[in-house]
């Protein structure tokens, strides 16, 4: 009766509430139903990048992250050309199709270096999964331009999808004491919806196990869902735990029970967004393989570079051929995407 209940109509608020009351195995095998459901084959995608960042100075100041610099800084940096080229030229021998590329609030740099950002980038002949919401709320406020300009811009220039970082926890009571200098969740959802609209596909996370409760998770789902009802542009979400080492936030670790509870909540919540992505970058690979039987069907990315969450002191690290016995470990069958979901 629990997985019809789960299986053949969208949870309201109350029901969804409800799922943090059932066992940990039931909410998994409810969870798995509506992936097997979604995705009937036994395929799990992956894709080959790396997570470039492009500079590290930032003004936003989050106190969950140990990754950047504030202005001024001796140990801040900025990407050059050559250093770019040199990783791009590594990931295209490792086969790689295409950046993850992100960057801090630095009110240095004019528009026309991320424009160049980005030509640089698809000149040698890789896709842009690039720049996340408060990145472009940056640069409009900073630019005195739209959402839709900036967008249209760096399109113009090459950029093909955009990830969903600096979404946190869509919540601003949470907002406020994590990220007070960074856009609200209004914002963050308003970027998205620009980008949708001139047909960029992008996807969506969740960063949780700080200050949020579970309420505000699911206000979090939530709105994601509304803004997925409306626009159909949300092609994957990948929640991922806080990782509080060297962060002024402090805390303690999540463990995996709570992840992977999150995790099949996520995907019985998000009828509408047809991709859940595990997080082996901060579970490592064993809970990876478990969360594909808690909703995901996605096992992320080679990562070849990775540099917010390894400066916290995690430091996973997965190969092509690990990532492909780990699939096939589980009982799946690897296969290889780009950032739009495209089988390669």
């Amino acid at each position: 009766m629990i997985l019809k209940q789960f299986e053949d109509k969208r949870l309201n608020w109350e029901e969804a509430q409800g799922l943090w009351d059932l066992d940990l195995l039931t909410l998994g095998h409810c969870a798995d139903q509506v992936r097997r459901r979604l995705h009937p084959g036994p395929r799990v995608t992956y894709v080959v990048d790396r997570n470039i960042n492009y500079t590290n100075i930032c003004t936003s100041g989050c106190r969950f992250c140990a990754f950047f610099r504030e202005p001024g800084s001796p140990e801040g940096y900025v990407l050059d050309d050559a250093t770019l080229a040199q990783k791009l030229e590594e990931l295209k021998d490792y086969g790689g199709s295409g950046v993850l590329l992100q960057g801090g609030l630095n009110p240095d740099l004019p528009l026309a270096y991320y424009e160049h950002l980005v030509r640089q980038i698809r000149d040698c002949g890789l896709g842009l999964h690039g720049f996340s919401p408060p990145e472009i709320a940056f640069l409009a406020q900073r630019f005195g331009l739209s959402l839709k300009e900036v967008l249209t811009r760096l399109m113009e220039a090459g950029l093909s999808s955009i990830p969903g970082g600096g979404a946190e926890i869509l919540a601003d009571r949470v907002r406020g004491q994590i990220s007070p200098r960074k856009c609200d969740s209004a914002r963050w959802l308003e970027v998205m919806a620009a980008a949708h609209e001139l047909g960029l596909k992008t996807s969506a996370t969740m960063m949780f196990g700080h200050l949020e409760t579970r309420a505000e998770r699911l206000e979090h789902l939530l709105k994601i869902r509304d803004l997925q009802d409306r626009t159909q542009g949300f092609i994957s979400f990948i929640p991922w735990t806080f990782q509080p080492g060297g962060t002024a936030l402090g805390g303690e670790h999540l463990g995996a029970v709570e992840y992977l509870r999150t995790l099949a909540v996520s995907r019985l919540v998000l009828d509408n967004v047809p991709h859940l992505q595990v997080s082996w970058v901060t579970q490592g690979p064993k809970i990876a393989q478990v969360a594909l039987k808690f909703g995901a069907d996605d096992f992320g990315s080679t990562m070849l570079e990775e540099n917010v969450v390894a400066a916290t002191g995690v430091g996973f690290r997965l190969s092509r051929e690990e990532i492909e016995t780990l699939v096939r470990q589980a009982g799946y069958e690897p296969r290889v995407r780009d950032h739009r979901y495209k089988l390669l």
